[in-house]
């Protein structure tokens, strides 16, 4: 393991953290949303609040973890995702602002339409931030972000995959929040509550647990890569997120509340390193004569060498000291290659290579003995 892939894990330590704690703080907005009227849904709303209270901003610090850690080390990446996802980032960015602002003002409204107005942006907010944030992965690992950036700034993240992501963002949220919350009221007393919060996150779990078995279909069909991983390399994790899902339904209906907040985080966390592992793709395979700068390089048990032509960048092509006897095909762009030396030679297949003098310069490329040329001086045998 080298450097880049320390950072690299942690930084995606950081992801899927902040997927589990920011994750459970936004799930609130959920319950918030369908906790009821003022009256039946008071006592939630008091919950809710107790319960994130202390929390609900510190655990933007590990957004900020994230950002850096990308910006930091990988500025290239940084720049793609950005230029191309700055839509779905910035309206993400723009909930996590909505989220903190109403989420203050409805403790000092003045007016029970103002507190369910604020409360009403607060849960909004609540739950569009997870969603744009999961499109935005989905884009990612799909791989609609080019490596240059400035991609298709709509459809790279309006595609079943990655509505799909944002859809199974709300809902794990949704499902951790619950598991917190009925760990709360149980802890308090409220047993009640609990018993309201218990029913509703079981259907909670069980609907996010169907619609992410049954979105491995459409995924396959829409980014083959994506849903080859998913059941290829990160199958393991994707078992281990489901079998954790499965006791963590298991330990809420027998109200094993306290219990049952274990296994929700590793639910969580593995489902979210699952798409991580799904999407990573593994470096292209390059030929083996040829290199990202356009010179041909050594490899290992092989004869290939680097070659040294002071020729300009544009010009650079593999010459006679530095391939074998049987090079492969050029790009037609260049029909003139350099030697080490400098001096030109035709590539084979141009026009200039049906010459005479092109025939020749093979002759002598292929080893062939000095001979005199149309002038009558004589020709080097080629230098092997």
């Amino acid at each position: 393991m080298d450097l880049s892939d320390v950072v690299a894990t942690a930084m995606f330590t950081g992801v899927v953290l902040y997927a589990l704690f920011g994750g459970a703080d936004f799930g609130s907005g959920f319950w918030d949303l369908t906790a009821g009227g003022p009256r039946r849904g008071s006592r939630l709303r008091v919950l809710i609040d107790h319960s994130i209270g202390p929390v609900w901003e510190a655990n933007h610090v590990w957004l900020i973890y994230i950002l850096v850690f990308l910006w930091t080390a990988y500025p290239t990446v940084f720049a793609a995702v950005m230029t191309t996802l700055f839509i779905p980032m910035s309206l993400a960015l723009l909930g996590i602002v909505l989220r903190g602002a109403n989420f203050a003002f409805r403790k000092y409204s003045a007016t029970l339409g103002q507190a369910r107005l604020f409360g009403a942006l607060f849960a909004g907010a609540s739950l569009i931030t997870p969603f744009f944030f999961g499109t935005a992965v989905g884009a990612i690992a799909s791989g609609r972000v080019p490596a240059e950036g400035y991609g298709d700034v709509v459809r790279s993240w309006l595609n079943p995959t990655s509505l799909l992501g944002g859809t199974l963002a709300v809902g794990t949220s949704a499902f951790l929040a619950g598991v917190f919350l009925t760990a709360d009221a149980a802890r308090s007393g409220d047993h009640a509550l609990a018993d309201y919060l218990r029913s509703r996150t079981l259907v909670v779990g069980g609907v996010t647990g169907a619609v992410a078995i049954a979105a491995i279909a459409p995924i396959r069909h829409d980014a083959p890569t994506l849903g080859a991983g998913l059941l290829g390399r990160a199958l393991p994790l994707i078992a281990l997120s489901a079998a954790a899902g499965v006791l963590t339904l298991v330990l809420v209906y027998r109200r094993r509340y306290g219990w049952a907040r274990v296994p929700a985080g590793a639910a969580g966390g593995a489902g979210g390193m699952g798409w991580g592992g799904g999407g990573a793709r593994g470096p292209r395979r390059r030929s083996p004569r040829s290199s990202s700068d356009g010179r041909w390089r050594r490899r290992r048990g092989s004869s290939w060498t680097r070659c040294s032509s002071p020729m300009p960048r544009v010009h650079e092509r593999p010459c006679s000291d530095c391939s074998p006897s049987s090079p492969s095909p050029r790009s037609p762009c260049y029909p003139l290659w350099p030697t080490c030396s400098g001096s030109p030679r035709p590539m084979r297949g141009s026009a200039t290579s049906r010459s005479p003098s092109s025939r020749r310069s093979r002759r002598r490329h292929s080893g062939a003995a000095a001979r005199p040329d149309a002038h009558g001086g004589a020709r080097p045998r080629s230098a092997r």
